[in-house]
């Protein structure tokens, strides 16, 4: 089951819809807005570049651990990352989401799996959650999409924020972070990181066409070399389907 927190009486959550169009089904937060997205017919692939690329973290991670390792989400969205996750990675995974109506639609139109030994969804503000001793240093993959109904700017962007985000982290751990590239927020975001961080530890994604752009930071800061990269990058698409390759084309490191 669901563990839910308590929140305050005045707060007032989004509405949750979905659409279809072709093969594809959107869930959106009482707006147009895209807040995730599904295959019809492949509801544990990813169809969303930018949800692909949250994956980046892959590319530093053991690939015969990633079996059984612990990965985070911190937004459900439409539950796309933590069904990869689960059911394609073979991973623990818990989900933090504010939204009970977001964790409904995940489970009655977006094919998210009930709880159980390896999957979780906590309900509550994740600005508080992440802040419990329960999860410090046992989070492998971080992957943070929040975003209110209108998905101007990041819910959650401080220092602080990703100083906790930091210290969730395992020592081999990476987060992966979901910004508007080609908004005015952008470099103050990755500035908040940095200061996290550190600026050796922090890589980015070009943003992609619809202006999405993924900013992943090491727990510990480290400089494989291009042929590494490559070589798990192959791997990746070998064993995920994941466009891996296409990935290094357009991800480097912020500071060489």
């Amino acid at each position: 089951m669901s563990r839910k927190k308590s929140h305050s009486l005045t707060l007032e959550l989004p509405e949750v819809n979905f659409s279809e169009d072709g093969k594809i089904r959107y869930l959106h937060l009482g707006t147009e807005w895209i807040q995730g997205s599904m295959f019809l017919d492949r509801p544990f692939d990813i169809e969303l570049e930018y949800v692909q690329r949250m994956l980046a973290w892959l590319l530093f991670f053991p690939h015969d651990e990633v079996k059984g390792a612990h990965a985070m989400q911190l937004g459900l969205g439409a539950g796309t990352l933590t069904k990869f996750c689960y059911k394609k990675l073979k991973m623990s995974c818990t989900a933090i989401e504010l939204n009970p109506g977001v964790l409904h639609a995940c489970r009655g139109w977006f094919r998210l799996p009930p709880d159980d030994a390896r999957l979780r969804v906590v309900l509550a503000d994740a600005a508080l959650e992440i802040q419990s001793d329960e999860w410090r240093g046992t989070v492998d993959a971080l992957q943070v999409d929040l975003y209110d109904e209108e998905a101007a700017a990041p819910v959650l962007d401080t220092p602080d924020f990703y100083r906790h985000c930091r210290e969730l982290l395992s020592q081999q751990g990476c987060m992966t972070v979901n910004l508007f590239g080609r908004s005015s927020s952008y470099g103050e975001s990755v500035e908040k990181i940095c200061a996290a961080f550190g600026e050796d530890a922090v890589w980015a994604f070009k943003p992609t066409r619809e202006g999405n752009a993924i900013v992943l930071a090491q727990r510990t800061a480290s400089r494989p070399s291009h042929e590494a990269l490559s070589l798990a990058a192959q791997g990746i698409e070998s064993q995920w389907g994941l466009p891996a390759t296409k990935w290094l084309k357009v991800f480097k490191p912020l500071v060489k």
